[in-house]
């Protein structure tokens, strides 16, 4: 199979299953868990948006042009507190008005460390999966990115916003983190304008990764230095593939890479 790459696409179950996109077609990766891969780097990245060959990947998938211009690469994606579209400020409203001006989640998750987060109202559980949480509940639910970003602003002298990626990955996810607890915790802390947008749902969400073997020590690889890796894939959380002997690689951060992969 050869193609360009992008991230993942998950579906929730008893069991997340994983899908790669390779090009035109889907991988089903579940299914290559406990056999022997190949992955090869054909030397060529394309934009993921324009498509244009670019030495560098910004951002996860983007030419420097898309980079600088999109509304999808804005620091405000990163930083929803700086989004300003419900002033009618940014780089394309028509695509604010489909996602920063849509309801949002403020939520709690553990993945590898308590952490606070923001994700569209859309991306419930995906942003989840693709972080590798093993458990979430939603905090507060807002009518726009701005909010829900000043809320996890509020909270982040309190809450990790960053996710403890090697953790997430040599964990199997119990804990005795009671996150509706926490959920109470984190709501006592607010400021009293900024609790009517509490959310309701108390509901605790338990995600469960294909992994036949955690790594007792993490050891991540890319493209950009590793032109071709063999490995027995043995599990996969959040968007990286883990292979034997705690060979990691993180897929999203090669979304657009051209790449050959074989089943041995």
């Amino acid at each position: 199979m050869q193609g360009n790459i992008r991230k993942m696409r998950t579906e929730l179950g008893e069991t997340v299953q994983y899908h790669l996109p390779i090009g035109d077609d889907l991988t089903a990766m579940n299914q290559l868990i406990g056999k022997e891969i190949s992955l090869q780097f054909l030397d060529q990245i394309n934009c993921i948006h324009c498509g244009k060959k670019t030495k560098t990947s910004f951002s996860q998938g983007y030419c420097y042009s898309c980079f600088t211009t999109l509304p999808q690469t804005d620091p405000s994606i990163v930083r929803p507190e700086l989004d300003l579209s419900y002033l009618g400020i940014s780089r394309d409203m028509e695509w604010a008005k489909e996602n920063s001006l849509r309801p949002h989640y403020v939520y709690l998750a553990y993945s590898g460390n308590l952490k606070v987060g923001v994700t569209r109202e859309s991306q419930v559980p995906t942003r989840w999966i693709d972080q590798g949480a093993s458990k979430a509940i939603k905090l507060a639910k807002t009518p726009n990115r701005h909010i829900a970003g000043v809320i996890e602003v509020a909270l982040k002298e309190h809450f990790s916003d960053k996710t403890n990626w090697r953790e997430m990955l040599k964990q199997d996810g119990s804990t005795d983190i009671d996150l509706l607890e926490e959920k109470q915790k984190a709501a006592e802390k607010l400021h009293p304008e900024l609790k009517q947008y509490l959310c309701g749902e108390d509901e605790v969400w338990d995600i469960n990764y294909p992994v036949e073997e955690l790594p007792q020590k993490v050891t991540s690889f890319g493209f950009d230095k590793t032109k071709e890796f063999t490995g027995v894939l043995k599990g996969i959380k959040g968007q990286y593939l883990i292979f034997e002997g705690g060979k990691v690689i993180n897929i999203r951060k090669h979304n657009g890479y051209l790449i050959e992969l074989k089943v041995k």
